[in-house]
């Protein structure tokens, strides 16, 4: 089944990033490395997606791809990253989210509103939202964040996994609870309600349950988690309770489900072999527990280990016929799909 889908999150840009002499043929070729490039997105109906900003912590050997031992783990937390550190490769991938726009402008759009959004589908191109997944290229001024506003950025992540001067994020572990630690500093705070008046989405995802609470006190905005699964289906730190599901609810908000195995499996195995039936149980509870308007799709490509049967963009069309075969209408499907979310930045992104 092929329809039109918008995804709430994808790691393209960092691994374009990591190679920049190949940049061209990775995003315009047809090299098939990854799980995105635009021929695949189009084969594939990806009508838009939220675009991430990461940089990774330091390493000394070569970029490995993200994964998780067998369970069960923890994975240590790196440590804190500065702005001084981080602006460097954050802006790189900006700019190279700005080359994509520039370099397929028939394709592409790098958007700012929603109307935007909607006027980039309309007219059959890509509709992107940049991202920030760690807030940490922002000092603790809150100056940058305006300049990141300026180039584009509508949505960010306070904190990924690591501490930030504005919070704590969830360590990597299975078995494990959310609730690990304290909350968002002062400085988050701030950052948060600064978010709210400019019109910058604050993601969920890799907070703890304490820095969760803190953002549903601080924002007026819908609560919004744009790659996470449920805790009760899969225990792992970075997927989200029932009470935290019910909370997103009562907000207006949204979920997107995502496709990575470790946060799909009920024993936290990252397998390869997963097929649908834990993707459609993470569903189900999800509508369950936010009903069947704020569940989306939020697949994290470029940045986990996908199923097979999925295996890169083009097999999201396989996902929605599982759905089907599952007994979704069509109807459902598409909310899934896409309309959630365009409904979603249609209130939280004018």
């Amino acid at each position: 089944m092929s329809i039109p889908f918008f995804d709430g999150h994808n790691d393209l840009l960092l691994r374009l990033s990591r190679r920049p002499e190949a940049r061209h043929d990775l995003w315009l070729g047809d090299t098939g490395a990854g799980h995105l490039d635009l021929a695949r997105m189009r084969r594939a109906g990806f009508a838009g997606g939220f675009f991430a900003i990461f940089v990774p912590s330091p390493s000394s050997g070569p970029p490995q791809p993200f994964t998780m031992p067998d369970p069960p783990y923890q994975k240590p937390l790196p440590p804190l990253m500065d702005h001084v550190a981080a602006q460097p490769p954050a802006l790189a991938m900006a700019g190279i989210l700005h080359w994509m726009d520039r370099s397929s402008p028939d394709d592409f759009r790098l958007c700012r509103s929603a109307p935007d959004l909607r006027a980039a589908i309309a007219a059959g191109r890509i509709a992107a939202l940049m991202h920030l997944e760690g807030a940490e290229a922002i000092g603790a001024d809150l100056d940058a964040l305006r300049l990141w506003h300026a180039m584009g950025l509508r949505s960010l992540g306070p904190v990924w996994s690591r501490p930030t001067i504005f919070g704590h994020g969830v360590p990597m572990a299975y078995p494990g609870h959310p609730d690990t630690g304290p909350g968002l500093t002062q400085t988050g705070k701030d950052l948060v309600r600064l978010c709210d008046e400019m019109g910058i989405l604050i993601d969920l995802s890799h907070l703890n349950e304490k820095g969760f609470d803190d953002v549903a006190r601080h924002s007026r905005a819908p609560l919004i988690a744009t790659h996470s699964n449920a805790h009760a289906i899969c225990p792992s730190t970075r997927n989200l309770t029932d009470r935290q599901l019910h909370m997103i609810r009562e907000r207006g908000g949204m979920v997107g489900l995502n496709f990575a195995t470790f946060f799909l499996n009920p024993d936290g195995r990252a397998d390869p072999g997963t097929g649908f039936e834990p993707m459609l149980r993470h569903l189900d509870h999800l509508i369950t527990h936010l009903g069947e308007d704020h569940v989306g799709l939020g697949s994290d490509f470029d940045g986990c280990t996908l199923p097979d049967v999925i295996g890169d963009v083009t097999g999201v069309p396989r996902l929605f016929n599982a759905m089907a075969a599952h007994g979704y209408d069509d109807a459902l499907i598409a909310k899934l799909a896409r309309e959630n979310w365009l409904a979603l930045l249609d209130r939280a992104l004018p």
